[in-house]
């Protein structure tokens, strides 16, 4: 089964409204999973250190819970927040409450000039090995801009200098056009994508293989 944006919101609108699942419950589990996906194929080890990439929307609280639970599982983990705190809502709102008391190391990029945002990404990305990239969901259907397009040029740039490291997209590589699998602009070449539910559309196509890992 594929899944198109719109089957993939019908979906989340069926749990929450026809069966009565809350969404933060829906945004826990596969933050749960993810993180046990991620943690099988990076194997762990504890010089590793997660670097959480998060955009303000529910990919990003997914990438929270991720942080969370990677957190509880005693490793080293840093979420940076590609996003003013006043931007996030809802679900993912709560889940970043949660990770600001848990004492979680967190990088804001909101409140970086646009001149320092590279240099102070290249800098935090090079303390990390594995990156987790939560920026952007499902819901894109057009090129990133401003803090969002300068992480994922960052995390481009740092993969392709540091081979060994590793890139994980959480649903989907943050750029790629769900539907289409075609990159809407900067887009995350990733060396596993966890999807939820189902692979998406975009993923049958040529032109996705190469950034889906």
């Amino acid at each position: 089964m594929l899944l198109t944006r719109a089957a993939a919101r019908e979906i989340d609108r069926q749990a929450i409204e026809a069966f009565g699942l809350p969404g933060l419950v829906l945004m826990e589990n596969a933050g749960r999973n993810a993180a046990a996906e991620i943690r099988q194929f990076a194997v762990p080890d504890r010089d590793q250190v997660f670097l959480i990439l998060v955009g303000p929307g529910n990919n990003g609280g997914d990438g929270l819970v991720i942080a969370r639970h990677l957190d509880n599982a005693g490793l080293a983990v840093r979420v940076v927040v590609a996003a003013e705190p006043a931007r996030f809502r809802g679900d993912a709102a709560v889940n970043l409450r949660v990770v600001e008391r848990s004492g979680i190391r967190l990088d804001w990029l909101g409140d970086a000039d646009a001149a320092d945002l590279f240099p102070r990404l290249r800098d935090l990305l090079a303390g990390g090995t594995v990156v987790v990239d939560a920026l952007l969901g499902t819901g894109a259907t057009a090129a990133a801009r401003g803090r969002i397009a300068v992480a994922i040029t960052a995390v481009t740039a740092w993969r392709a200098e540091q081979p060994h490291r590793r890139v994980v997209a959480i649903d989907l590589p943050s750029g790629l056009d769900c539907d289409t699998g075609a990159a809407l602009g900067p887009c995350v070449h990733a060396d596993l994508t966890v999807s939820f539910v189902a692979a998406k559309a975009g993923f049958a196509t040529p032109a996705a293989a190469a950034l889906l890992g």
